[in-house]
């Protein structure tokens, strides 16, 4: 919209003063002939700046990723240790217009307890899965919203997307969560899963589907890409969105892999396990008859 504001003179002209992260807009004005840049770290401006500020902000966050970017405005592209990069986002990115029907679409939420300028973001993603048996990122309506009002919000895309579930975590809030819905709406499918695994085992067999490009964000999702691309083992951030989406596509696999995988790694894993248990001699021990192995 700034555009427009440029139309009349010999030389219109704009400044922008931001933070550099890795947005698309920001990454593509950088590559351009016609646009200056200057950089300024904060160490720059300390003369102006409160010591109490610089004792606790810059002691704290320099040397770290996040005071590479917010201190001494580096734009940071791929974290190493992310599930995703920003190339494997581009190469799987689909259009709106190059979708095939839905089979099945979810609705994905990493809900939000507390409430203030603090709390964490809710994260409420739409997934879908199409008749090419690909997974794909429809929306993120993500935001800080109180509980009613995030429930309300993924009710109306449970509705208006004509979804068929909404997937929950429910490890913090537990039957708050399922109340909170229902309240809203009490004839929602809803399904409460509950969090065993770190974040990143859990996002990991999602992250293969779209390096098998059998998963892909639909239009741009600058906050959610940012999430996906920078979160790492470890990190204290909370990716919420992230979070989102992986309940709505793993609710898609039915915890298994899409069609055309040969295996789920997690059920593949305790199979094996199963079987070293049963014959520890090796396969040689193995009768030729049937036998019952089980698993957890």
């Amino acid at each position: 919209m700034l555009q427009f504001g440029l139309r009349v003179g010999k030389r219109p002209r704009q400044v922008i003063t931001t933070t550099p992260k890795p947005l698309k807009l920001l990454k593509e004005l950088l590559k351009r002939e016609d646009v200056a840049i200057t950089r300024g770290r904060t160490m720059d401006n300390a003369e102006n700046l409160a010591p109490s500020f610089l004792s606790q902000i810059v002691n704290r966050y320099e040397g770290t990723r996040l005071g590479r970017q917010e201190l001494s405005a580096e734009l940071l592209e791929d974290v190493q240790g992310a599930l995703w990069t920003r190339d494997l986002i581009e190469q799987t990115r689909r259009s709106k217009d190059d979708l095939p029907p839905m089979k099945r679409i979810v609705v994905g939420v990493d809900p939000a307890i507390s409430v203030g300028e603090s709390s964490a973001e809710t994260g409420i993603v739409v997934c879908g899965l199409g008749t090419d048996e690909h997974a794909y990122v429809l929306e993120d309506a993500s935001g800080k919203f109180s509980p009613i009002e995030w429930a309300r919000r993924a009710v109306a895309l449970y509705q208006r997307w004509n979804a068929d579930r909404v997937v929950a975590e429910a490890n913090q809030g537990g039957a708050m969560v399922e109340t909170t819905i229902r309240t809203v709406d009490k004839n929602v499918n809803l399904r409460l899963v509950h969090a065993s695994k770190a974040k990143i085992p859990r996002a990991e067999p999602i992250s293969a589907l779209f390096e098998q490009n059998r998963a892909h964000l639909v239009g741009g999702f600058d906050v959610l890409e940012g999430q996906l691309c920078t979160y790492e083992a470890g990190s204290s951030d909370s990716p919420d969105r992230l979070d989102a989406m992986v309940w709505g596509m793993s609710e898609l696999s039915g915890g298994r892999a899409f069609p055309g995988h040969a295996f789920n790694l997690e059920s593949s894993q305790n199979f094996a396990r199963a079987i070293g248990q049963a014959f520890p001699n090796g396969p040689g021990s193995m009768p030729r008859g049937p036998r019952a192995v089980s698993w957890g």
